[in-house]
């Protein structure tokens, strides 16, 4: 099956555009666009589910749960971010459950509950400037 040239280019656009949004980004905006990502997914996922799409839910489920343990998750630091961090970290743990059961469970429900716990968190963290001391610097080499 071939794709047209307007698909393609589409897709490269959107590829180059990602990558230079990440490249250019400071740490404070990388967790925004993790935050974005993780929502996408997560819609991506209600999507096909409600297709009956279990490849692209599986996909996009895997997807949202990688973002939060390697980069969300992974990004917290636990001795320097005090009640802040570990309430975090307990709230990603859980997200990530509830999204594994979602996708066991085929429950849109577990994915609305996921996105109505991180919407205010991703809104909150564009409003302030620079990160907390609940995340750690980037480290060169880690990568979502």
């Amino acid at each position: 099956m071939f794709t047209s040239v307007n698909s393609r280019a589409a897709a490269a656009y959107k590829r180059v555009a990602a990558e230079t949004s990440v490249q250019g980004a400071d740490p404070h905006q990388l967790v925004g666009l993790l935050f974005d990502a993780l929502l996408q997914s997560i819609a991506a996922a209600r999507g096909a589910m409600s297709r009956d799409d279990a490849g692209a839910k599986g996909a996009a489920l895997g997807k949202a749960v990688r973002i939060i343990e390697e980069g969300l998750k992974a990004g917290l630091n636990l001795q320097q971010g005090g009640d802040l961090a570990a309430n975090l970290h307990q709230l990603y743990s859980y997200s990530v459950l509830r999204l594994t059961q979602a996708n066991l469970r085929n429950d849109p429900k577990a994915l609305e509950e996921v996105t109505l716990l991180i919407e205010p968190l991703a809104q909150s963290w564009k409003q302030i400037k620079g990160p907390g001391p609940a995340y750690l610097p980037p480290v060169a080499g880690r990568g979502v």
